[in-house]
């Protein structure tokens, strides 16, 4: 499936910005540079980089045409597959965020144009469809997926290539496992780590039990290790691990898994898996089988038709569920997650907290692309590097800060928002904790990751 959005197409908004500009000749004009992969590019107008008749070389190879004015930035988005309620709104959020930053004079005059691919959450269609944009695109914006991102790495570190992930595998804090990648948001297992000391004190239990599970790959393993090294910090028992034994859209592991759990009787439970294949199956099928306890799993386990109208779990739910979130939800109240709603309302879009990640993930390329634009390289690689280059991305509140210099046990993030269900929301969800971070995630010592990835 192939969607290509093309903000340019917005004129009214955008002619408004370029009225503002004036209409007696100033604008942006581009001319070819002397080499086969550099072009210059000379603003007139409102570019604070360069003033009037200053000359600024741009170096590009592929994704920007300085003469068309345009930069184009691939997606890898999940669109019909298990993550596709969450994805389709944070493709959305990127959209409108985008629109937005051209309105009003994109990148220095280049307008940004996306290129959405539905992978359908297959490896094999990732993969291909990466094939097909890499030589088309200057940084892919989003890649949903911890097995699928894997898959593509060692390519964008062959070619040079620049990519967000939509996986929070803790891999990606890791230097000797990520060099093209730009993580955002607190790692399956130390988010594992905050989730379940907050349930431990919530729960109200002394020596509190605690079941595990998952599906296999990146994102289920990585959550199950977190929750481990949580429990054995703890001193919680461990009294069922199921990790790895979930499979989507097999319905037999649905009724085992579920079984195991509602016989091993926990407190606690903590079961990383997909909203849209398996994870309110085993739940549903546990607590049928009368287990009563606490819980939760990595963020993208959640999903809000959980508590929606019809829902069969939707009270339970409500009892038992703690959730996480790596961005400030909806109902937030900073300036950023404001601004998401003001951008969404306005594009007749309804409430969503999952608008707030398409809006973080654009940001970090946003503030590469006009890094790179500055250092005159906007060649894949120049992309790149400026993006591994930034000491602070900001989200005005919408998201904790993000550092891409230092350490990994100094940048790795560890702070969330942890949320209950309220199916009275808008979106589902109540923020409960913001900006939480545990003891033992703030005491954790992260020097690689902490599932590491089978070798070949």
């Amino acid at each position: 499936m192939k969607i290509k959005s093309k903000w340019l197409s917005i004129f009214l908004v955008l002619g408004l910005v370029l009225a503002a500009c004036g209409g007696d000749g100033e604008g942006t004009t581009t001319t070819a540079g002397s080499g086969d992969e550099t072009t210059t590019t000379e603003d007139m107008g409102d570019d604070p980089t360069t003033t009037e008749g200053e000359m600024m070389d741009i170096a590009t190879d592929v994704g920007v045409d300085l003469e068309a004015g345009t930069i184009t930035v691939g997606l890898l988005s999940d669109l019909s597959g298990g993550f596709a309620p969450l994805v389709t709104q944070i493709v959305a959020g990127q959209d409108a965020y985008w629109a937005e930053v051209n309105a009003t004079g994109g990148i220095n005059g280049l307008m940004v144009e996306l290129e959405t691919r539905d992978t359908g959450y297959q490896v094999p269609q990732h993969v291909q469809l990466f094939e097909e944009l890499r030589d088309q695109v200057v940084a892919f914006g989003h890649s949903t997926g911890s097995p699928h991102t894997v898959e593509i790495n060692d390519e964008l570190r062959e070619q040079g290539i620049l990519a967000v992930p939509l996986t929070w595998y803790s891999g990606w804090s890791d230097p000797a496992i990520n060099s093209n990648l730009v993580p955002h948001g607190v790692p399956y297992c130390i988010e594992a780590m905050n989730l379940i000391e907050y349930m431990v004190g919530l729960s109200g239990v002394d020596d509190p039990t605690i079941a595990i599970a998952s599906i296999p790959g990146d994102y289920g393993l990585d959550a199950s290790e977190g929750a481990r090294l949580a429990a054995a910090a703890l001193g919680l028992e461990v009294v069922y691990d199921g990790t790895g034994l979930v499979i989507p859209g097999d319905t037999t592991t649905y009724d085992e898994v579920a079984a195991a759990i509602a016989g091993a009787d926990p407190d606690l439970v903590y079961y990383t898996g997909i909203p849209n294949g398996g994870w309110p199956e085993v739940y549903g099928r546990a607590i049928g089988a009368g287990l009563e306890a606490l819980w939760s799993g990595a963020a993208p386990s959640w999903n809000p038709a959980y508590v929606a109208e019809g829902s069969a779990i939707s009270a339970p739910i409500t009892r038992d569920f703690v959730g996480s979130s790596y961005y400030e939800p909806w109902a937030g109240e900073s300036a950023g997650v404001a601004h998401v709603r003001e951008i969404m309302t306005a594009a007749g879009q309804p409430p969503s907290d999952y608008y707030s990640e398409g809006f973080v993930e654009a940001t970090i390329l946003h503030q590469a692309l006009l890094a790179a634009y500055d250092n005159g390289d906007m060649t894949q690689a120049g992309v790149l590097a400026a993006a591994k280059s930034l000491t602070s991305v900001d989200f005005d509140g919408l998201a904790p800060t993000e550092v891409y210099t230092g350490e990994p046990n100094e940048i790795v993030q560890r702070v969330q928002w942890i949320t209950r269900p309220d199916p009275t929301s808008e979106t589902g969800t109540m923020i409960v904790e913001a900006n939480y971070t545990s003891d033992i995630a703030a005491a954790y010592e992260f020097t690689g990751a902490c599932y590491v990835l089978p070798e070949g």
